[in-house]
């Protein structure tokens, strides 16, 4: 037998494949013939990696593979998405070092021209990469929502259904008639979204609970009707549902499943609308069939929270946010852009309209709103014009604001000067619960205990630094501050020796107030209660205590059925507001370690007193607690700009934000120290600043700052050595130190270094 025809005999399954004589090698690929090298942004998020990758179009892939699709290419020894930038004829690579394009993931086009050109801005303005916004900007693919022909480009109603414009038109109309007259200036912004330039607005709102979103509503319905795309960001989940709820009164359809079937046709099912909301926290599948109904020109209006402010719209539309000072609008990952920031810079950009509402205008709304104020080079702060309130139309919407606090109850001649709670309150309160619900509001939950004196009930103080004291379950209480031991304690006031426990938060408070209000339902609102955050109460007397943020909304019939609609069919429906306010431990705002405290407190302040009925409903806000004079009279008289004005004046006397452009670095001391002395800053060197004429440090620290609480054990071995570093700079060379701060950390990147080293420009905490 022929050696060659023995065969090794082997199970069914295992025998080896028969290996084809045919050659199967795939044909070498060929370059396109037009622009055949794409630069293409990788979903690489490391600094020195920023930037665009050179890669060659197959020839087969030209038609796809156009700029703003999703590829797959190869990077090193890994393959990794990334977005087509742009298509170029040439490249500075020689050509046989250049890789083909794996393959093209999606050929529909994801980012526009415009919204790269807005990336790479936005990535210059806060120092980061184009892919460190595009891991942001962009939601996560998913396959099978692009192979539904539901989201097929449609026609929005604005441009199909003549007769629902017209009643839109309607309703809008009878909403400026009711709005309108409360604001100053309002007509200015109807005429700048019918011009193809940019304009810049800053809107205070009036008293009431429904004033926000009806004003937010207003803004956005009369983009939409000249012809505008419209972005609004809010800072939570709760004033979005809001807004959605008054945008739905009013006749505009949230993106969402819909049937639709003409006379003698089948049912079509679909998803249209005419408002999408874009959140990060949505479901991957809504949030990218919302983002492509907005990119396909299928909805133009978005709302939602920090992650709406990259929505892909087109033209000089109207960007607009609420509460702009708010801590919700600073992103949490690098380049920790501020969406105040980025929809300013993008309002510039596209030639459209930039509008920041707020109750209390922040300081750098307040500065914008001066005639000194100078646009930056990458515009995301410059001038703008304030829309100021009318004085009739606030004194109409505010409730009685009064501030109980030791001045104001010895004139009472109350006994309870210093309780938490005097009777004076407790009166008000008590008058009316006969008639509906009253709110609480304190500032922080928890068993939070403090401790007062028994006799005269003032907060017992460390007679050390003054600091409040708190009490031990073993032992003398200690200062929550200083931490010494408070032996031997005695009241300043009235020399009393024994102290009472106050127990600051929702659920001791509760205790506390079942004692003063008897057989009086209570119902508590805090994330981090049992029950959690209570959206509704029921217009009855009951006592709300709420934490900021978790305050419910009062609906059903009252005791007199007073608060009824405004009886327009055009108009939304209004929600009822609390009998009373009372705005507890006024004097924690005292200690508030930020910037901005002021002005944060301020508005979860006016916040607050918007929930109250307005005075000739008897209405009635009670603060109470010592604070700041100046915070209590702009509450009081709703007058933000005024305690604005004052912050302004003290930053420059202080060379702070926005008189100064200020970046915070921190990480590793050596690492911070190097980063320093690459962009050109030393200790004890001096700036020339916009704050003022003489020059001031223009390095603050480094001081240490504890490790972050979400960093793994271990993960920074050898680096717990943190520091914080803060640099200023004229607010004319703010956009040069965030370009200088990105080049240094891309080179220290990659040159290995193992320290962590961050930085953020704008930052609003500076501890």
């Amino acid at each position: 037998m022929d050696s060659q025809a023995v065969s090794q005999p082997a199970l069914d399954g295992l025998a080896p494949r028969r290996r084809s004589n045919s050659s199967r090698r795939k044909p070498p690929r060929r370059p396109a013939d037009g622009l055949p090298v794409a630069r293409v942004v990788l979903d690489v998020q490391a600094t020195h990696l920023g930037g665009t990758f050179d890669y060659l179009v197959d020839a087969d892939q030209d038609d796809h593979a156009q700029p703003g699709c999703l590829v797959r290419v190869r990077f090193g020894a890994r393959r990794v998405n990334g977005i087509i930038w742009e298509r170029v004829a040439d490249s500075q690579v020689p050509r046989a070092s250049l890789r083909f394009l794996e393959r093209v993931v999606l050929d529909r086009s994801l980012i526009s021209p415009s919204l790269r050109a807005d990336i790479t801005a936005i990535a210059g303005a806060y120092g980061g990469t184009e892919a460190n916004i595009l891991r942001l900007a962009l939601p996560p693919r998913v396959a099978r929502i692009d192979k539904e022909q539901q989201l097929v480009p449609g026609q929005p109603r604005l441009a199909s259904d003549p007769a629902w414009v017209a009643g839109l038109a309607q309703r809008h109309k009878d909403l400026k008639q009711r709005l309108d007259p409360g604001y100053q200036g309002l007509e200015n912004l109807d005429r700048s979204l019918e011009d193809d330039a940019f304009a810049s607005f800053l809107a205070d709102i009036l008293p009431g609970m429904d004033q926000a979103a009806l004003l937010a509503a207003r803004v956005l319905i009369a983009a939409l009707l000249a012809g505008r795309s419209a972005v609004m960001v809010l800072p939570g989940t709760r004033q979005v549902v809001h807004l959605s709820a008054v945008l739905q009164q009013l006749g505009l359809r949230p993106f969402g499943p819909s049937v639709t079937a003409g006379p003698g046709q089948q049912e079509a099912r679909g998803w249209s609308g005419d408002f999408a909301i874009l959140d990060s926290g949505m479901a991957p599948a809504e949030r990218y069939r919302a983002y492509l109904a907005l990119a396909s020109g299928q909805v133009r209006c978005a709302i939602g929270l920090r992650a709406a402010m990259y929505a892909p719209v087109e033209g000089p539309a109207l960007f607009a946010l609420m509460d702009d000072a708010s801590y919700q609008y600073a992103d949490g990952m690098m380049p920790y852009a501020n969406a105040r920031g980025v929809l300013r810079l993008r309002a510039r950009a596209h030639g459209g309209v930039f509008l920041a509402m707020a109750r209390a205008r922040s300081v750098r709304s307040y500065w914008e709103g001066l005639p000194e104020a100078t646009e930056s080079d990458s515009g995301v702060a410059g001038p703008g014009t304030a829309l100021t309130l009318d004085r009739s139309a606030v004194t109409t919407l505010l409730p009685w604001i009064r501030w109980l606090n030791r001045e104001e109850l010895s004139h009472l001649a109350d006994p309870t000067i210093g309780a938490r709670v005097p009777h004076t309150a407790v009166a008000v309160i008590n008058k009316a619960l006969e008639r509906g619900p009253v709110l609480m509001s304190i500032p922080q939950d928890g068993i939070f205990e403090s401790l007062s004196c028994a006799r005269c009930h003032h907060q017992a103080r460390c007679p050390r630094c003054t600091g409040p004291l708190r009490a031990r379950r073993s032992g003398a209480p200690r200062c929550a501050w200083c931490g010494a031991a408070a032996t031997d304690w005695s009241c300043p006031d009235c020399g009393g020796s024994r102290l009472r426990v106050v127990r600051v938060g929702a659920a001791g408070t509760a205790q506390e107030l079942r004692m003063l209000f008897r057989n009086v339902p209570i119902v508590i609102s805090s994330p981090s209660q049992p029950r959690g955050v209570v959206e509704r109460v029921q217009d009855r007397p009951s006592l709300v205590i709420a934490t900021p943020g978790a305050e419910p909304r009062v609906v059903g019939s009252g005791v007199d059925g007073n608060n009824k609609d405004t009886g327009d069919p055009n108009l939304p429906r209004l929600s009822r507001g609390y009998r009373a306010v009372a705005i507890l431990d006024a004097w924690t705002s005292l200690y508030a370690p930020g910037v901005d405290a002021r002005m944060d407190t301020l508005g979860a302040w006016m916040r607050v007193a918007s929930f109250c009925r307005p005075r000739a409903q008897g209405g009635q806000v009670l603060l109470l607690g010592e604070c700041d004079p100046q915070l209590a009279q702009a509450l009081m008289t709703w007058q933000g700009p005024v305690l604005a004005a004052a912050d302004l004046e003290d930053r420059r006397l202080t060379a702070m934000p926005p008189a100064v452009g200020m970046a915070a670095i921190w990480g590793e001391r050596e690492a911070v120290v190097w980063m320093l002395d690459a962009v050109g800053i030393a200790p004890g060197q001096e700036a020339v600043t916009d704050a003022g004429p003489e020059p001031v440090p223009a390095l603050l620290g480094p001081v240490p700052i504890p490790a972050p609480s979400t960093l793994k054990a271990g993960y920074l071995e050898g680096t717990q050595d943190r520091v914080r570093a803060l640099v200023r700079v004229p607010t004319s060379r703010r956009d040069k130190l965030a370009d200088d701060l990105k080049q240094a950390q891309a080179k220290y990147v990659a040159g290995r270094g193992r320290g962590e080293l961050r930085f953020r420009m704008d930052p609003k905490d500076l501890t």
